[in-house]
């Protein structure tokens, strides 16, 4: 357990990290990890799924418009954007360029020496199956409000704020994606460039994501690509 008066690690990722291509930004953020501090216990997730989204394409919330809410998304690189989805809390990060950002999509519980097994205790209270059990680990943070609720990410706390090395960062721990499989989002409406391929999935933990891109019936080529 690390205490709250612990500063973060030197491989914290700095905002200026964040100022990349949206694309780009998606990719390296696989393998990364977000810790967030509740209490005295650093809960952590490793990032195994990300979506990409820019101003000029239509599935992306700036595409509709400035708005005080939307703001972040209009700032410099690395800073959070969170709105709510499907009753819960989703959490994104400004990328380069007005109106560009990376959604985590999903991820995958991450213990260590900074987040033990108090963390993923923590975080399987935090989200219980719906019948209050808990999830499987594999399954605690398999899609974007899934995630924040397990690490205890709300939106009034966080929207439009930057990392806090005291409470809210990410990490560069040294783990790279043997491989990455690019395909389509997920939950974009017809006719609002649905069929842009900017989801990135750790083939690794493709079976942990929201939706498998390796699932029974899809097409390399097709359906996806392997980079």
């Amino acid at each position: 357990m690390t205490s709250f008066s612990s500063p973060a690690p030197g491989n914290a990722l700095p905002d200026c990290f964040f100022d990349r291509d949206a694309q780009q930004l998606a990719k390296d953020l696989l393998g990364k990890v977000i810790r967030h501090r509740v209490g005295d216990v650093w809960l952590s997730v490793r990032i195994i799924e990300t979506e990409a989204y820019f101003l000029a394409e239509k599935g992306s919330h700036a595409s509709l418009g400035y708005t005080e809410k939307r703001k972040a998304l209009f700032l410099d690189g690395g800073h959070i954007y969170m709105y709510y989805a499907r009753g819960g809390d989703s959490l994104n990060f400004s990328a380069q360029g007005p109106g560009n950002a990376v959604l985590i999509k999903s991820a995958y519980p991450w213990v260590d020496e900074t987040s033990g097994p108090a963390s993923l205790a923590q975080m399987l209270l935090n989200n219980p199956d719906a019948s209050g059990r808990p999830r499987p680990p594999h399954k605690l943070c398999a899609g974007q409000t899934l995630l924040c609720k397990a690490l205890g990410l709300k939106v009034p706390m966080w929207d439009a704020q930057r990392f806090d090395p005291q409470r809210f960062y990410v990490e560069d721990v040294g783990q790279t994606p043997a491989q990455i499989i690019q395909t389509t989002r997920l939950g974009i409406p017809g006719g609002r460039d649905e069929h842009l391929m900017y989801r990135f999935v750790d083939a690794d933990f493709a079976t942990y994501c929201t939706r498998n891109p390796l699932r029974r019936g899809q097409v390399e080529g097709r359906d996806y690509c392997l980079i």
